[in-house]
Order: C-alpha cells, then structure tokens, then sequence
C-alpha cells in the first residue's frame, strides 16, 4: 500500500501530459520509501463535470488522496504527503501563469479491520527474485 488516487479537472488533459503526472507522483512514492513496490498503486481520474471559483474555465484542479495502513510514525507520513503534493506542484508549475490550477493533497488512513487484501503480485515479484 498506499493507493494514490489523483482526480484533474478534465481541461488538464489538454494542458499537460496527465499520465507523465501519473507516472511522476508513482515515482516520488517509491524514491520516497514510504511504500513498497508491490503494494503501491497509482490512478488518475478525469473529472468532466466541475466548477471552479467563479467558473473562469482556465482554471483547473487537481486533488491527490493517498491511502495507507496505519502504524506509520506522523513525521514519515507527513514527509510522504509533502513529497507527493510537491511533485504534483513541479509538474503543473509551467501551467500555473496562464491556467492556474489548485491543488490539494491528503492521506487518510485505512482501517485494518475494515478492508480485505489479496495481492498476488508481492508472490510474482518474490518469485521473480529467487
């Protein structure tokens, strides 16, 4: 784990390269060493039907939710969500005079309990290895 779940504001696809924005947030979260590789998974999904502010349509959104297991000390969670915030900040930076675009980030932590995980790419990857 974690899941990275990034929701853009649909205009972004025509403003940017949406799956190297993918593609760079999955790479912070494994340089970060938060999350192991087979447990890390990273979507971005469009979102066609928003308002932003007072409607100007040059503006954009992006809102990032990390999902993790608990037991992490507060500082290690916080460097992770500062990563992955700031990464997302580098790469809409071009945008921003032009198209601003507002951008949040939050981590909300996964109730043991309450979830089920099957993952059988940790056993293809440990037998990759060997």
């Amino acid at each position: 784990m974690p899941h990275i779940i990034i929701e853009y504001s649909a205009n972004l696809a025509d403003l940017t390269d949406t799956d190297a924005l993918m593609a760079a947030v999955h790479a912070a979260a494994l340089d970060d060493g938060l999350p192991a590789l087979y447990g890390l998974r990273t979507r971005a999904v469009p979102r066609d039907h928003y308002r932003i502010a007072d409607g100007d349509p040059s503006y954009g959104f992006v809102c990032l939710t990390a999902r993790i297991g608990p037991g992490r000390e507060p500082e290690m969670v916080q460097r992770f969500l500062n990563r992955l915030i700031d990464t997302v900040d580098a790469v809409l930076a071009p945008l921003q005079p032009d198209h601003p675009v507002a951008i949040s980030a939050e981590v909300q932590l996964i109730d043991p309990a309450l979830r089920i995980n099957r993952n059988h790419i940790r056993t293809h990857l440990a037998q990759s290895d060997s």
